[in-house]
C-alpha cells in the first residue's frame, strides 16, 4: 500500500553543539556572578537575576529545537486508497471592512473556491462580524466572477489561485505553452477582474443594501453592534458538479450589547455551528481573510496528513506555517518569522505537535466538539445530556451525535432549507449555559484563542502535525509600519499572559492531564513573552545606569573574566547570524530581527504585560484591535512613501521605546564626558563593557533616534516624547541620588 506520508527526522548535531556552548557560557557567567557578589554592589544582584532568565529562556529553545522533525505529504496516492474523499468546510473570517479590505476578503475566498478538491466536497463559509454590506456585495460579485475564475484555473492547471497574485504580471504566464487562445482567455478574465475590483471599490452601501442574495432578499439596515444573524447562501452547487465550484455561504452572527461577542473565538465557534447544521463536514479549514491558497493542492496535502496515520491521535489538526507574499525586503519590521518558523515548529512536531496558530489549519471536526482521543464516544450520550453541551438546536444535536459517533461523512445538498436552523445557533445567547468555550469550540479566555485552544486540544491527548507542503500553503499579509506591528505584537503579549496566569496554563495541564512536560515547556516558550519584557527592559537599562552613576555590572575588560559575557555576546550573534545565512537571508534581516525583537520586547511586550495584569486585577477590560491588511505589491518600494521605514503614531506603545533611547543616549554623552574630563576613574566605574552594551541598545532603537529628528509619521510625536521624559527624568534622578 503507498504511503500517504513520511516523517523524516532533521538531524542538527551542530546545532546541538552551539546550543550546548553557549548554556555552558551562560552557566559560567551565573557562577561567577554569584561567588563576585560579596565584593559588588546590589546592580550585581540585578544583574545576575536577568542572566537567570536569559539561561532559562535559552533553556526553552534548546528544548523546542532539539527534536526535529519533517513530514513529506504524497496527495497522489490518495485516489489509490481513497475512492471517496471526505468532506471540509472552509471558514473565512474579517471583522472590519476598512482594516481588511473586502478586496482582499474576495480574493482569499476566490483562492479557495479554485483548490484541488472535488467541489461537492467543499463549503465555503465567510465569518462577516462588521454585518458590513459591502462585504456581502464583494462577496455576491466574487461568485459571479468565479464562474469564469474556476475553470480558468482547473483547465490551464494555474499554480496561483489568488487572481490578485495571478494577474500581478503584465503578461500571461500559462503553465504548459503559449496559445492564442490562451492569451484572449487571460485577457478577457484578467479584464472581468479588473472590472470585478472597480465595483467593489466603488460600491456605495445604500446601493449595496439592495443587492440580493438570491433574487428575493435585500441585506438588512444593520447597525454592526446590534443585529440579528443573518445566513445567506450565496452560491449553491446544487447539482454537485465538478465543472462547477464549491457552496458559499455568508455569515453574520447576531450581535447585541447585551451579549458578550468573545472577539474571534466567538465567531469561529459560531461558524462551526451554522456548518455544522448545514453541512457537517467532518474537516474545517480555518484561514484568516488575508491568507490565500497558494498551493492548489493545499487540501490534498492536508488529507494525507490527517488520514494517513494508523492511530488518528497522532493528527488532531494539521497547522501550516504563517508565510507572507511580497514581503518586504529583509523584513524590516521583524515579523515574517522566516527562520523561527524553520527552527521551532520542526522542532515541536517532535514533541506534541505544532501549536495552533489560528489561520492556515486543518481541524478534525469530533476535536473541536471535545472529543477525547480513543474509544470514548460522546454520541453515547442522552439527547438531554447533548443539550447541555452543545445547546438545544435538536439539527445541531443532531449532526454533533453524527461525528463524535465517528460516521459523520457531511450533508447533502441542499442547504436553503437549513437556513433557519443556521440563524438559530448563530443567536448571542444560544451559548448560554453550554460547554462552548470551555470544552468545546474554540477557547474563551484570551485574545489569542488560538493558543488557548491548541492548549486544550493537546492536553486532551491529540497530537498534531505540520504542513509544509511545497510551494506553501497559503501566504498572506505581514503588517507594515510601526504601528501596526506594535499593535499586533501587544495584543498577543497580552493574550499570552492570560493564557499563562489563568486556570488552562500549559503549568497546571502538564501535572493534571496529557500534556507532556516538554510540549509544556515548549508553550512557556511563547507564553512568557510578555514577562521577557521586564528582564529585556531591565537588562536595557543597566548599562545606561552604571555610565550615569558611575558603577559597573560587568568585569574590567583587564579581568580574564571579561571574557565569559564577551564570548557570549560574540559567540550568540555568530550563532544566530549563521542561521540566517544558512536559510539564504541577508546580513540586514538577521540585524531587523536582532533589533526588532529589542524594540517589541520593551515596548508592545511591555504594554502587553500590563495591559494583561490590569485585567487580571480587575481594573480594566481587554480590547481586541485589529491588525490593518494591505495589498502588498511583489516589487520593493523605495523613495518617500517607503513602507520599509519605520512609522510613528501617538500611541502609548512608543512610549517606553523613547525613553529607553533617550536614557541611553544621555548615559552614553554623560560618560563619554565623564571619561574625558576625568583624570582617574574609579576602580568601581564603569569600563568599556558597560558603553558597548548602552551602544548596542542604541543601534538596536536607531528608528527611535532618527525619529527625534524627522516629521510627519516618520517622526516620533511631541507629545510620546514628553511622555518618554518623564520616566527619563526620574530615571536620572536616581542615578544621580544612587
Amino acid at each position: 500500500m503507498l504511503p500517504l506520508q513520511e516523517r523524516v527526522p532533521l538531524k542538527n548535531s551542530l546545532q546541538k553543539l552551539s546550543d550546548a556552548l553557549v548554556l555552558s557560557l551562560l552557566l559560567s557567567l551565573l557562577a561567577y556572578r554569584l561567588v563576585s557578589l560579596h565584593r559588588h554592589a546590589q546592580i550585581w544582584l540585578l544583574a545576575f537575576a536577568c542572566e537567570s532568565w536569559f539561561t532559562f529562556v535559552w533553556l526553552l529553545n534548546m528544548n523546542a529545537k532539539w527534536t526535529r522533525v519533517a513530514y513529506k505529504t504524497f496527495p497522489r496516492n490518495l485516489s489509490t486508497m481513497y475512492h471517496d474523499l471526505p468532506a471540509v468546510d472552509v471558514f473565512v473570517t474579517t471583522a472590519d471592512p476598512t482594516l481588511e479590505p473586502p478586496v482582499i476578503t474576495a480574493n482569499t475566498v476566490l483562492s479557495l473556491l479554485a483548490v484541488e478538491y472535488p467541489c461537492r466536497k467543499l463549503s465555503c463559509y465567510v465569518s462577516d462580524d462588521a454585518a458590513s454590506p459591502i462585504t456581502f456585495y464583494s462577496l455576491v460579485e466574487s461568485a459571479e466572477f468565479a464562474k469564469l475564475w474556476v475553470p480558468f484555473c482547473k483547465k490551464h492547471n494555474v499554480r496561483v489561485r489568488a487572481p490578485s497574485v495571478y494577474f500581478s504580471t503584465t503578461e500571461p504566464q500559462p503553465s504548459h505553452g503559449l496559445s492564442s487562445d490562451f492569451t484572449r482567455e487571460w485577457r478577457r478574465i484578467k479584464d472581468e477582474y479588473e472590472e470585478l475590483i472597480r465595483r467593489i471599490e466603488t460600491a456605495n452601501e445604500d446601493q449595496i443594501r439592495s443587492r440580493v442574495a438570491d433574487g428575493s432578499k435585500e441585506f438588512p439596515k444593520t447597525d454592526r453592534r446590534d443585529h440579528p444573524s443573518m445566513v445567506e447562501v450565496i452560491w449553491e452547487n446544487k447539482e454537485g458538479s465538478e465543472d462547477g465550484f464549491p457552496h458559499l455561504i455568508y455569515v453574520a452572527r447576531e450581535k447585541t450589547p447585551r451579549h458578550s461577542h468573545r472577539y474571534k473565538a466567538g465567531a469561529m465557534n459560531a461558524l462551526t455551528r451554522v456548518s455544522g447544521v448545514m453541512t457537517n463536514a467532518p474537516f474545517m479549514l480555518n484561514v484568516d481573510c488575508d491568507m490565500f491558497a497558494n498551493n492548489p493542492e493545499v487540501v490534498l496535502h492536508a488529507m494525507c496528513l490527517l488520514l494517513g496515520v494508523d492511530d488518528e491521535v497522532f493528527a488532531g489538526f494539521a497547522q501550516a506555517p504563517q508565510q507572507f507574499y511580497g514581503a518586504l525586503k529583509d523584513d524590516p519590521f521583524g515579523n515574517q518569522m522566516v527562520v523561527s518558523s524553520k527552527q521551532f515548529l520542526p522542532g515541536f512536531q517532535g514533541l506534541q505537535g505544532p501549536f495552533y496558530m489560528g489561520t492556515g489549519c486543518f481541524h478534525r471536526r469530533k476535536v473541536i466538539y471535545g472529543s477525547p482521543p480513543g474509544p470514548q464516544k460522546r454520541g453515547d450520550l442522552s439527547r438531554e445530556e447533548l443539550e447541555m453541551i452543545y445547546g438545544n438546536s435538536l439539527e445541531f444535536v443532531e449532526s454533533a451525535r453524527q461525528i463524535t459517533s465517528g460516521y459523520g461523512e457531511g450533508l447533502p445538498a441542499n442547504l436553503s432549507s437549513r437556513v433557519e436552523a443556521a440563524k438559530k445557533v448563530a443567536a448571542c445567547a444560544y451559548e448560554q449555559n453550554t460547554s462552548w468555550g470551555r470544552e468545546i469550540g474554540w477557547a474563551y479566555g484570551s485574545i489569542v484563542e488560538d493558543n488557548l485552544t491548541g492548549i486544550r486540544i493537546h492536553s486532551m491527548g491529540w497530537r498534531s502535525m505540520f504542513l509544509t507542503p511545497e510551494p506553501p500553503a497559503f501566504l498572506g499579509c505581514a503588517p507594515t509600519g510601526g504601528p501596526a506591528s506594535m499593535t499586533q505584537h501587544k495584543r498577543w503579549a497580552t493574550g499570552l499572559l492570560e493564557i499563562l496566569l489563568s486556570r488552562r496554563s500549559p503549568i497546571l495541564a502538564v501535572m493534571e492531564e496529557k500534556l507532556t512536560l516538554r510540549q509544556c515547556l515548549g508553550y512557556l516558550l511563547i507564553l512568557i513573552w510578555p514577562l521577557r519584557s521586564v528582564f529585556e527592559l531591565c537588562y536595557a537599562l543597566l548599562p545606561a545606569y552604571c555610565l550615569l552613576a558611575g558603577s559597573a555590572f560587568l568585569p574590567k575588560a583587564s579581568e580574564l573574566s571579561f571574557l565569559v559575557p564577551m564570548a557570549i555576546f560574540l559567540i550568540y550573534n555568530v550563532y544566530t547570524l549563521t542561521e540566517y545565512f544558512h536559510y539564504g537571508l541577508s546580513i540586514r534581516a538577521w540585524w531587523n530581527n536582532q533589533r526588532m525583537q529589542r524594540i517589541y520586547a520593551q515596548t508592545s511586550w511591555l504594554l502587553g504585560f500590563f495591559s494583561a495584569l490590569l485585567k487580571i486585577l480587575g481594573f480594566s477590560e481587554t480590547v481586541f484591535e485589529v491588525s490593518r491588511k494591505d495589498q502588498q505589491k511583489p516589487t520593493d518600494v523605495t523613495g518617500a512613501d517607503d513602507p520599509g521605514r519605520f512609522t510613528f503614531d501617538s500611541s502609548p506603545v512608543f512610549v517606553s521605546g523613547t525613553a529607553v533611547m533617550l536614557i541611553n543616549l544621555a548615559a552614553l554623552v554623560v560618560g563619554s564626558t565623564r571619561v574625558l574630563w576625568q583624570a582617574e576613574a574609579g576602580e568601581l566605574g564603569p569600563g568599556i563593557g558597560e558603553f558597548v552594551c548602552s551602544a548596542w541598545v542604541l543601534l538596536s532603537f536607531w528608528p527611535f533616534v532618527k525619529g527625534l529628528v524627522r516629521r510627519g509619521s516618520y517622526g516620533i510625536p511631541w507629545s510620546v516624547i514628553c511622555k518618554a521624559a518623564v520616566p527619563g527624568c526620574f530615571f536620572l534622578q536616581m542615578c544621580r541620588n544612587a
